[in-house]
């Protein structure tokens, strides 16, 4: 199991997460597409060159799935029982084709669940950062996470 359970994640623990990721025109010209998000300055160059950017920009929501997939494994692999949700989403930073993405996670809190006995929720604090150190996306998000004894009871 490569997640950390309820009891790894103290309120200040903070995950430095290895994989790190290039983002490509392909995945943004495809994620978009898939979910059908046809503005231009995501999918049209020519559009774009007049922008304020010049060029397109990566679509945030794609960036928000890839800053949560790349915490996965260090984090809620195999020790997760779901997300509850993401707050105060931020993408203060612009990032374009051929920007590579790194996250960090800090744990900010953690409580044990009122409703079941095999689990608590944690608050996650990811940021992700481009190549130049410059902060692209930053999110908190809640989780519910096995504790180790629950996750037992569930192999049982």
């Amino acid at each position: 199991m490569a997640g950390m359970y309820y009891e790894d994640l103290e309120p200040g623990v903070v995950v430095e997460h290895a994989i790190r990721r290039t983002v490509t025109e392909t995945d943004n010209i495809l994620f978009s597409a898939m979910t059908y998000n046809c503005a231009p300055l995501h999918i049209d160059a020519e559009y774009s060159k007049g922008s304020i950017y010049g060029q397109r920009l990566v679509n945030s929501m794609f960036l928000l799935a890839l800053v949560a997939g790349i915490t996965v494994y260090e984090t809620t692999l195999g020790t997760t029982l779901g997300n509850l949700g993401f707050q105060e989403i931020k993408f203060p930073k612009p990032v374009f084709h051929g920007d590579t993405i790194r996250v960090r996670t800090e744990i900010l809190d953690r409580r044990l669940s009122k409703k079941r006995n095999d689990s608590g929720i944690v608050t996650f604090k990811h940021v992700a950062l481009n190549q130049r150190d410059e902060v692209v996306v930053e999110c908190t998000r809640v989780g519910l996470m096995l504790t180790r004894e629950g996750a037992k009871t569930q192999q049982a």
